[in-house]
């Protein structure tokens, strides 16, 4: 059989790649076409993505592809565009991490039941969620809403100006919060009641769908949200494993063949989120390599830029165990100066205070894998779900010493890889909608085949144990 070729245009919140997967004889090779980064940009005092020069790279990576039989784009989830009635985009989609969202979980619970908005959606209760930006606008009488046409997700954004499709993929459809997981449809009662015009929103369909062409190639729905994809391409070859896409973010989950939303997922603020082929991704958002991106800027702004291995040899020399923060407490979400913030949370929290950088780092490592443990254990109890294994996919896999802590803090082995799980995915729903692979299964089997993982056996299990209890114990104190 000739080689055949997709095109995976992978969005991330820090860069973007337009990638070329062959496949041929059951091996997948990836070759790297385009690398762009994704800068946001202020506007007055919105942060916004800069979608029009994120359309130039993608078009400019799109020229450089030979023989591709389709191309597909994922992109990160929550945010969205707005289109008039011309299709026109009437401003650049406000960034997640923008301010807008700030005080709006409450008004719209005011609105719509805290409870209620989760049993209708399922989706983890965010500031960030589309919802929240959605309702500024109902709020503040935004004559942006006002002229809007559609609703678009950010993928399919690009989509429509690829092929002139104006619809909503599944699994980037249900991170917004404004998605009805028991319906299947979009949650309009919770739009009414908070003023957000339901005539804006558009056809949901799912990935393996061909939407249309673009000069000739077909644009296919791959699992549009960029953690949908990855899980996709865990090579797992047993239904009891959890996964761990480790990036900007992390998120740790299981793949279930059924909706969780009962009163213990909502007590503990899990997420349902659409997977590929019907699945549901029962998950938590954690903070991921943001912090350590953070320092990273932080340090070289001050003259030092160090390497991630550099930084990893830092951790390997520090004395272990001196203090936890929490990941995902308020005080890290936003950029800046992120060893002062860990310094200032361990100060103001009574802990030894991190006394030089890799201390620091130190903190963050050991934190990420105590707080991967914690909220895999609240997966487990609430879904009733057996985890044999923990697969982590994305880039945050190359980082050994972080994957050994999180096997020494779950207590199961870790398999590493593939590093590209996003894109492979991506390429991987496009060769099942052309026919080249079955379905899932197979392209698990083939992926399990075709890539080099590594593997993390726990070890100094009563330590991280007894150190697990301790930092659970600081995180009821931290809430």
């Amino acid at each position: 059989m000739a080689e055949r070729k997709v095109l995976a245009i992978d969005l991330g919140a820090e860069s973007g790649r337009v990638i070329q997967i062959g496949f041929k004889e059951d091996r997948l090779h990836l070759v790297e076409l385009h690398r762009f980064l994704n800068t946001p940009t202020q506007l007055e005092d919105t942060l916004c993505w800069d979608v029009a020069s994120l359309w130039r790279e993608i078009q400019s990576g799109i020229q450089t592809a030979q023989h591709v039989e389709s191309l597909g784009i994922d992109t990160w989830g929550v945010d969205f565009a707005l289109l008039d009635r011309k299709g026109q985009l009437l401003a650049n989609p406000t960034h997640y991490r923008d301010s807008s969202s700030t005080g709006m979980m409450e008004w719209v619970y005011e609105r719509v039941p805290r409870k209620t908005l989760y049993e209708r959606t399922g989706i983890q209760l965010m500031e960030f969620n589309g919802l929240y930006r959605l309702a500024r606008l109902a709020k503040d009488q935004s004559s942006l809403l006002d002229s809007a046409e559609t609703f678009l997700t950010i993928a399919d954004l690009f989509n429509y100006w690829l092929c002139g499709s104006k619809t909503c993929e599944f699994t980037l459809t249900t991170t917004q919060q404004v998605y009805n997981a028991i319906a299947q449809d979009w949650d309009y009662l919770s739009m009414e009641a908070l003023g957000v015009p339901t005539h804006i929103f558009p056809k949901v369909v799912h990935a393996g769908t061909q939407l249309g062409e673009y000069q000739g190639i077909p644009v296919v729905l791959p699992a549009c949200h960029d953690t949908a994809s990855a899980v996709v391409a865990v090579p797992a070859q047993t239904k009891n494993f959890a996964y761990l896409s480790s990036g900007t973010w992390s998120l740790l989950g299981l793949e279930l063949d059924h909706l969780v939303i009962n009163d213990r997922a909502y007590e503990s603020n899990l997420t349902n989120e659409g997977g590929y082929e019907g699945t549901n991704r029962f998950l938590k958002n954690i903070a991921g390599m943001w912090l350590l991106q953070q320092c990273r800027l932080t340090w070289a702004s001050q003259g030092s830029d160090y390497g991630y291995g550099e930084l990893t040899k830092m951790v390997e020399s520090s004395t272990p165990f001196q203090a936890f923060i929490d990941p995902d407490h308020p005080d890290f979400v936003s950029s800046g100066d992120m060893p002062k913030r860990v310094w200032d949370f361990c100060s103001r929290t009574g802990q030894s205070v991190p006394e030089n950088k890799g201390d620091i780092l130190t903190v963050i490592f050991e934190s990420l894998a105590l707080k991967y443990r914690y909220c895999l254990d609240l997966l487990i109890t609430t879904s009733g779900q057996k985890v044999e294994v923990l697969h982590i996919v994305g880039g945050g896999s190359q980082n050994d010493l972080l994957n050994q802590m999180t096997a020494n803090a779950v207590q199961r082995p870790v398999v590493a890889g593939p590093v590209e799980a996003t894109a492979l995915g991506n390429a991987l729903v496009q060769l099942i909608q052309l026919g080249y692979i079955k379905d899932m299964a197979e392209a698990r089997r083939i992926l399990a085949s075709s890539a080099d993982f590594k593997r993390f056996e726990p070890k100094s299990v009563p330590v991280w144990e007894n150190r697990f209890q301790q930092f659970k114990e600081k995180l009821f104190q931290w809430e």
